[in-house]
């Protein structure tokens, strides 16, 4: 995404009436899922489902983003570069 990419803003109850729709349409998908024994599917869909509940009950923010893209403070060693101390 560039700078010049606009991104509506959205109204918080906008957000919600989405929320709740991709919560519903999570939901049925997992039905489905279950049906057809696609068990790993079905847990990913619940994974969602969870997430989306949790952004409805305020308990998550609608992005891990919202303070900016932070590094983990990990050091790390370029590839081939590992060097293990005995």
């Amino acid at each position: 995404m560039n700078k010049n990419t606009v991104i509506p803003v959205r109204s918080d109850k906008q957000s919600q009436d989405n929320i709740a729709y991709i919560r519903q349409m999570l939901a049925e998908l997992r039905a489905v899922a279950n049906i057809e024994g696609a068990e790993m599917l079905r847990y990913l869909l619940e994974m969602a489902y969870m997430e989306a509940s949790d952004i409805q009950a305020g308990l998550r923010p609608l992005s891990i983003r919202s303070e900016g893209d932070k590094s983990a403070g990990i050091a790390m060693q370029p590839a081939g570069k590992v060097k293990f101390q005995q």
